[in-house]
């Protein structure tokens, strides 16, 4: 399992966390997901099949693309 915590810049609601918890957790592999508001900060924890680049692809599409 792999976990990593990234800035999402684009949070700026409570609605921003919960869809990116709820899109991410619906990525098979994703075990865990916490977006954090007042940080902007997102945690995500996952195995196979999920990979990096697809979490990326995701959080791209659904507006919230991870900084750096």
């Amino acid at each position: 399992m792999e976990t990593k915590t990234f800035v999402a810049p684009d949070i700026h609601c409570g609605h921003c966390t919960a869809t990116i918890q709820r899109e991410l957790s619906d990525l098979e592999g994703v075990q865990s997901v916490k977006a954090e508001l007042d940080t902007k900060q997102v945690t995500v924890s996952w195995g196979a099949p999920a990979t990096w680049d697809r979490i990326q692809a995701l959080l791209e599409e659904i507006g919230y693309p991870a900084a750096g």
